[in-house]
């Protein structure tokens, strides 16, 4: 398996990230795919990487909530161009990017702006994005409109909105779709969702530490518990969870051009 959304290199996890990193290789967790927030938390992404260069596999991006009444956020921006066009070390992807509308709609205009810079990005240097979207896929739907015929490809980072919107942004670009501990959930909705979905469509995550699946909701979450989310879409397609292995792990390794 290939937890392809960790944040285990935040401070949650400073006590004992080394015994999280364990348990995650012990359960059959070949990499991680550590996505970027800001410069506040990538030096500890870089230092995590350079451990263990094989596992753990880092991008870089700025995300929508870092851009929020932040009036340094051109300066953010402009440190992710620079990491892309001289990297310190191999990088995976462009991310996390994307639009949260959740908190406040009062900076929409700055997170479109700088989405839209972050995705030229991407194309430029040829490598995926992974694209946060929160309370706003109406407005993720037409930013990525515009990118139609050009390339673009990635993941849609917890994914949880309809069928229809995951087959309308499937059209647009080479597009899949991180599904984490939100399809445990009893009354999520997204089991419904998922089941309808090409499994050839579907990536493993945690967001760890967030987003933790049953049954070990309400606790910090770990890229181990990336398994419960692979069970319960075999579940969900009447499959076996080392089929769904397979093939998340073949589509993961295929969009971030992960050797082995």
């Amino acid at each position: 398996m290939i937890d392809t959304h960790s944040h285990i290199y935040a401070e949650e996890f400073d006590a004992d990230r080394v015994e999280t990193l364990q348990r995650a290789w012990d359960r059959g967790v070949e990499a991680l795919l550590l996505p970027d927030i800001d410069s506040q938390s990538r030096e500890r992404m870089f230092d995590l990487a350079k451990e263990y260069p094989t596992k753990c596999l880092p991008m870089a991006g700025l995300h929508p909530t870092s851009v929020n009444d932040n009036p340094r956020w051109q300066e953010e921006l402009d440190m992710v161009e620079g990491l892309l066009r001289e990297p310190p070390m191999r990088l995976y992807g462009v991310g996390e990017i994307g639009l949260d509308l959740y908190w406040s709609q009062e900076f929409y205009k700055i997170q479109r702006e700088v989405l839209h810079a972050q995705l030229e990005l991407a194309l430029q240097y040829r490598l995926p994005v992974v694209i946060h979207t929160r309370s706003a896929y109406k407005e993720m739907l037409d930013a990525v409109a515009t990118y139609r015929g050009r390339g673009l490809r990635g993941v849609f980072h917890a994914f949880a909105d309809s069928v229809d919107t995951a087959e309308k942004l499937s059209k647009m670009g080479d597009f899949v779709f991180g599904i984490g501990g939100v399809v445990t959930f009893k009354n999520s909705g997204l089991d419904r969702v998922v089941s309808e979905l090409p499994t050839e469509l579907l990536l493993l995550e945690t967001d760890c530490p967030y987003l933790t699946p049953v049954p070990h909701r309400g606790k910090r979450n770990e890229s181990a518990y990336v398994e419960f989310v692979c069970r319960k879409i075999a579940e969900l397609h009447n499959t076996s969870a080392e089929q769904i292995d397979i093939i998340t792990t073949a589509t993961a390794k295929r969009m971030f051009n992960i050797e082995g």
